[in-house]
């Protein structure tokens, strides 16, 4: 199973700690990583083929003083595709003036859609084929570019669609929120005043976020599975799409 992190805040936040936690599950997920951090309407994207445990590029990561407030990461572990760059989680593309950043985390048979106009894979994944589904038919279901509520509605309808073909645990963003889907697992929990400690489950480092924050702070966190023994995480429920806007679920 792949794992995914997802990071939604109302402030630029750094994401490093949950990414080290994130990294560590490498040693059985090792067909490659990636991570997307937005900044404003540009986007950062870093991935590499090879494993998150031993990639070069995955240290820069872990130093590199990156702050964002929407933020996917994706440790892959191969079931459709090969272990290629063109395969490797998460996928980026343009819609309505806006990137958009996919991840996925399951295993879809049988799901060939026609896909036409400007949202066509690179690569051979399952992933990427449904991510340019959804594009293609959010486009086709707005003459114009819309809010979060309607677009959480249009993705309501969407991604059962999919889901019926497999496991579809997906994380996607545009920058302006974030949306998780669960078919299997995937956890969430939102960090707010009063901040404590953490400490991650695969690994011996705890932070205090009391120390890094402001009374106004607020950030939510979606992952596969827990990344900390002493925080409350709620798992979704299955078939559970719930979308994350300025830190806080939004439905």
């Amino acid at each position: 199973m792949c794992q995914l992190l997802g990071m939604n805040a109302n402030t630029p936040t750094d994401v490093m700690f949950s990414f080290t936690g994130l990294a560590t599950r490498a040693e059985e997920h090792k067909d490659g990583f990636g991570i997307a951090f937005f900044e404003g309407a540009g986007l950062r994207l870093l991935v590499d083929h090879h494993s998150a445990r031993v990639s070069p590029v995955a240290e820069l990561v872990k130093r590199y003083p990156i702050k964002s407030d929407n933020v996917i990461a994706h440790i892959r572990k191969a079931t459709q595709g090969r272990v290629a760059l063109q395969n490797t989680h998460p996928f980026v593309r343009e819609l309505w003036g806006r990137y958009w950043v996919f991840a996925h985390n399951g295993d879809l048979q049988g799901f060939h859609p026609r896909l036409h106009g400007a949202f066509r894979p690179v690569g051979d994944t399952d992933s990427e084929h449904a991510f340019c589904w959804l594009m293609q038919e959010l486009a086709k279901a707005h003459a114009s570019v819309p809010g979060v509520d309607e677009l959480s509605a249009t993705l309501r309808e969407l991604v059962p669609q999919v889901a019926r073909h497999g496991n579809f645990n997906l994380l996607l963003s545009n920058g302006e929120a974030l949306w998780a889907h669960a078919s299997t697992r995937l956890h969430y929990l939102v960090r707010r005043h009063p901040f404590g400690h953490a400490t991650l489950h695969d690994e011996d480092l705890t932070v205090n976020f009391a120390q890094q924050t402001t009374p106004d702070d607020r950030v939510a966190v979606v992952a596969t599975e827990p990344l900390t023994d002493d925080e409350a995480w709620t798992p979704f429920a299955a078939g559970e799409l719930r979308v994350f806007v300025d830190g806080a679920t939004a439905g």
